[in-house]
């Protein structure tokens, strides 16, 4: 039988498989296939998986062992797919040496799934789908969500950029974006729902482009949908930054005052090594724009640490450029090296394991320093937060974030997840702040059967205290 199957769905990586993974709950259930919440019952586990870092594969290889006993275990079958970007990325490794692995199927191909499942439970087929599309962007397919303050919606897919440490060109194929007015139809029904926070995703949201409306064109729109009290982007590329956008961040009211904006290394030539087409004086004079035409910005960035030739002198200017330009925040990786890419093909992994360890222990603790220091400067003031969600380490407390991305921890009596609270910070502890409510924000409170539904599925965030 392939009708009504029971399906479970594990998501690994980045906020494009969260959103993946919804529109593959979609496209099964439009199938007659149900969802389940533990792999006890399933019929067939999906693992959606990332294949960014070394760290992401080993999880997946433990996991399959995992359900290689589970399958010799159960009295009926069961059905392993791997689906998202490692299937894309080692297919041979994934059909040929795991033989627990019954199909994969491509971030561009999950239409193909409920093809794909029938075939294998009716005839025992190891199928793949992995065809890289030029214009899929699943238009018509209706995320299902698992609900939750924040809603991730993917305007992009795919990237150009090229560079040379990064997998996903040949994984999820070239750009291509959605249309505006159905992004902003699906921000409208998330709305009406009671969703107080959306996040528009892309590999370079920057790069946006369709039927004349650029990004900025799409954050104005979005943010101006009733209901819709936060909208947050994620990722940009520092090499296309339009004025526009930074103008449409300093002045709409519903738009979030952070910009994440990777700068991979504080070299020039790992730069160039790297194809990230700036330099670091270009990328310092972006922060300093970004300073001063929006007053009170947070900005991030990502870091790769021992990337092939880095010296330790090239190093050094990367703990320099940290120091200088001051991050509220960073997410710091030691390089591994991706099969397919430029780096992988042409370049020698060459900085020792011991060597990428002591410099990314440097790089957390100036940033931890950095972090402490920026948040330190909050203690006296009230921020308006949005509640994410219980915290898990602070009994009877809520946890939410400020406008700028600031973890913050309040005592939750009279409030409920969903609320926008104004907090008097009372003080901070590495990268998170407490402090006590003074008030909702804005008025009146959401009517409670929809901070009831939203609260049932909170828990988007990864940092708590």
């Amino acid at each position: 039988m392939t009708d009504n199957l029971k399906i479970y769905i594990e998501t690994y990586g980045c906020q494009m498989n969260e959103y993946d993974s919804e529109l593959v709950r979609s496209i099964l259930s439009d199938k007659g296939h149900s969802l389940t919440n533990t792999e006890d019952d399933a019929d067939v586990v999906l693992l959606n998986t990332c294949a960014i870092r070394e760290n992401a594969h080993t999880k997946i290889y433990h996991r399959l062992q995992q359900l290689k006993s589970l399958k010799a275990k159960r009295k009926y079958s069961v059905t392993v797919g791997i689906i998202g970007c490692m299937a894309q990325n080692l297919r041979d490794e994934l059909l040929d040496s795991h033989h627990e692995v019954d199909f994969i199927a491509g971030p561009d191909s999950y239409r193909e799934l409920p093809r794909l499942i029938g075939d294998n439970r009716l005839g025992g087929e190891k199928g793949y789908a992995l065809k890289l599309s030029r214009t899929e962007t699943y238009s018509g397919v209706n995320p299902i969500r698992s609900g939750g303050v924040n809603a991730w919606v993917a305007v992009m897919r795919g990237c150009d950029n090229m560079c040379t440490f990064c997998v996903v060109p040949y994984t999820r194929g070239r750009e291509r974006s959605r249309d505006a007015k159905g992004i902003v139809a699906e921000v409208e029904s998330l709305a009406q729902a009671g969703c107080k926070q959306v996040t528009l995703l892309g590999q370079n949201v920057n790069s946006y482009r369709c039927q004349g409306y650029d990004f900025a064109d799409l954050m104005r729109m979005t943010a101006d949908v009733p209901g819709v009290e936060r909208v947050r982007f994620t990722s940009p590329h520092p090499k296309d930054f339009p004025e526009t956008l930074l103008e449409v961040i300093s002045t709409h009211p519903h738009v979030c005052k952070h910009i994440h904006l990777p700068i991979q290394a504080g070299s020039d030539r790992l730069l160039e090594l790297m194809r990230r087409t700036y330099d670091v004086e270009s990328f310092k004079r972006l922060v300093t724009k970004m300073r001063r035409l929006i007053p009170g910005v947070a900005i991030s960035t990502d870091i790769i640490v021992g990337f092939p030739t880095e010296t330790d002198a090239e190093f050094g200017e990367t703990y320099s450029v940290m120091e200088e330009v001051r991050f509220d925040f960073a997410f710091i990786f030691k390089y591994s090296e991706r099969k397919g890419t430029y780096a992988a093909r042409k370049l020698r992994d060459d900085v020792s394991a011991s060597d990428k360890t002591e410099r990314i222990v440097r790089l957390v603790d100036l940033q931890k320093r950095i972090t402490g220091e920026i948040n330190r400067q909050f203690v006296g003031q009230t921020l308006q937060v949005l509640v994410e969600e219980r915290s898990k380490k602070e009994p009877g407390s809520l946890l939410g974030k400020t406008d700028t991305f600031k973890s913050t921890v309040f005592a939750g009596e009279g409030y409920q997840i969903g609320d926008l609270v104004e907090v008097a910070i009372e003080r901070s502890r590495g990268g998170t702040l407490f402090g006590r409510a003074v008030g909702l924000s804005g008025g009146a409170r959401r009517p409670a059967r929809v901070a009831e539904s939203i609260g049932s599925g909170a828990g988007e965030t990864d940092t708590d205290t």
